[in-house]
């Protein structure tokens, strides 16, 4: 009976381990996205003389960082929609 318990128990955790992970790509890919619509907003401004060069910059190196982090999924994603 134990041996089932422990069965059980190591299922349930492994479960657990997958959404914990699931979540976790599913939370990074939406930051992700936002820093994309971000970058884009920085661009469309400084384009039409309302935004600064730095803006966009810092948007640009705010997506490099989270690439660095995450990984790159998120552009995959994008470009899909």
């Amino acid at each position: 009976m134990a041996k089932l318990l422990d069965r059980a128990k190591e299922g349930t955790q492994r479960g657990l381990t997958r959404s914990k992970q699931k979540l976790d790509d599913v939370q990074a890919q939406r930051a992700g996205q936002e820093l994309l619509r971000k970058l884009g907003t920085a661009y469309y401004k400084e384009q039409r003389g309302g935004g600064s060069s730095q803006d966009t910059q810092d948007a640009l190196n705010a997506v490099t960082a989270h690439i660095t982090d995450h990984g790159d999924a998120f552009l995959e994603h994008s470009r899909n929609h």
